[in-house]
């Protein structure tokens, strides 16, 4: 198993869901994943298993060493199964603060979206304000997905900010909307 160096914990648990360091032999099926929903993601082009590697061996195999790395990514597991990933993105040290990703097995979007986000905001919530005390996390996400909002609301994020037409999609100019919580256990 993978060890951030910056976490005290490496594994967090909640109930049979958990959130172990990013495995590399998930790697393809989080491609996968990535590939099947580039429509609410920045990522412009599908992944290929050559960028994939090269991302899980010269990237992300950096951040486990690191004192601050700008990412710490997991694998969100159901018992050992892993059907989802994210973590921690374009963290912000000095501030203490950092951006939510989380991607979920593309056929758990239609009938579990809402169940396994609430899993991992709590887990995740473990990591960033227990963990590493951070102050703030955020979600920075196209509108273009109206189901996320209720459930960052049901787990006490706000809306932050609007950008307005913020990114080009589809032959049209969306929004960008911010949610963020604050550590209530500082």
């Amino acid at each position: 198993m993978n060890i951030y160096k910056v976490l005290n914990n490496q594994v967090f648990n909640y109930e049979i869901f958990s959130l172990v360091p990013i495995r590399f032999e998930d790697r393809f099926e989080i491609m996968k994943w990535r590939n099947e929903q580039l429509y609410h993601l920045r990522q412009n082009e599908l992944l290929t298993k050559e960028a994939q590697d090269n991302y899980f061996g010269n990237v992300l195999a950096k951040t486990f060493q690191q004192d601050q790395p700008n990412q710490i990514l997991f694998s969100f597991l159901e018992g050992n199964k892993c059907i989802g990933y994210g973590g921690l993105v374009h963290i912000n040290w000095v501030d203490k603060n950092a951006e939510i990703s989380f991607i979920m097995r593309t056929e758990l979007e239609k009938d579990s979206f809402e169940f396994n986000w609430k899993k991992y905001l709590t887990l995740l919530e473990m990591v960033a304000f227990k963990d590493l005390k951070f102050h703030k996390i955020f979600t920075y996400a196209f509108d273009l997905r109206p189901h996320l909002y209720p459930v960052l609301e049901a787990m006490g994020f706000h809306e932050e900010a609007r950008l307005k037409e913020h990114c080009y999609f589809d032959g049209s100019y969306l929004d960008v909307v911010i949610n963020s919580k604050i550590n209530e256990y500082a």
